[in-house]
């Protein structure tokens, strides 16, 4: 759970440097990729939103476009416009791209749960979006790349073993509006930047729509929240009560998708217990 202090010295600022932003984080994938794990190809599924787009873009100015490889993944009901949009990225940075249809491996399994979900079959369609990426990625010889921003992330509004999955990930510290700022400083096309974003299961979805609270408004709250407010000092900047809980709710109930599964301890060397190497503590 997030410490809660009365009263924290200042609000933080959700404003960022997008030149130095951009900067560090090219300089973050060539340090994790080509330095530590010798491996000079990324794959990044695109999904024609912004945050993917924003991924594609610095992995193609830290390895060159020609070594990024873009897979756009459909299901049968996927947005067209989604589609186009996906492309338009790749089009812009001359990535190599695939269009990979997962209907059959997605229907193969669900034509046997005729009684799932959306939210069940939207996590199977994740979940295979995983498989299809870290299969690429071992066919190319290369890395899959995360996608998933920090509000996202600490609002759990991701597939567990799916979105998250990938080794490296170069925009999950970034809140939804600053991957905004920074992909119109890296020239993302802003068709993509000011559209509603989408999760693209169903028609007229929206993420804002599944949270029940806007971006803007979430990144606000959770920016205090991080840096120690308590539920009623935040409100009293102005934001609704419900709105505090909601999002204190969502962090609260999903800390434990952002960790490794839980490991019973039966001795002095259980593995992310006890046995870390030095760069790990």
């Amino acid at each position: 759970m997030i410490p809660v202090l009365e009263a924290p010295p200042r609000a933080p600022s959700l404003d960022i440097d997008c030149e130095l932003a951009a900067a560090w984080l090219v300089a973050f994938l060539r340090d994790e990729m080509i330095e530590r794990r010798n491996v000079r190809r990324a794959v990044v599924g695109l999904s024609g939103g912004v945050d993917s787009a924003v991924t594609a873009y610095l992995c193609a100015r830290a390895l060159g476009a020609e070594n990024v490889t873009c897979v756009r993944m459909p299901y049968r009901t996927s947005s067209t416009d989604s589609l186009d949009d996906a492309r338009a990225v790749t089009e812009a940075l001359g990535c190599v791209e695939r269009t990979i249809e997962i209907a059959g491996a997605v229907d193969g399994y669900l034509v046997n749960e005729p009684d799932a979900d959306g939210r069940r079959r939207g996590n199977v369609m994740a979940r295979t979006r995983m498989i299809v990426l870290f299969d690429q990625s071992a066919k190319l010889g290369a890395l899959p790349i995360g996608t998933g921003n920090k509000t996202e992330r600490l609002m759990g509004y991701f597939t567990w073993h799916a979105d998250d999955s990938p080794p490296l990930n170069p925009i999950g510290d970034l809140f939804k509006t600053q991957v905004w700022a920074l992909a119109r400083h890296l020239g993302v096309p802003e068709r993509i930047v000011a559209k509603a974003p989408s999760a693209d299961l169903e028609a007229n979805q929206t993420d804002e729509n599944d949270l029940g609270i806007t971006y803007l408004e979430a990144d606000r709250i959770l920016s205090l929240m991080l840096a120690g407010y308590a539920d009623a000092k935040i409100a009293a900047r102005g934001f609704a009560p419900a709105d505090v809980a909601l999002v204190r709710g969502k962090v609260d109930g999903t800390h434990w998708k952002r960790h490794l599964p839980t490991t019973a301890m039966l001795s002095n060397t259980a593995i992310n217990e006890f046995y870390l190497r030095p760069v790990d503590f």
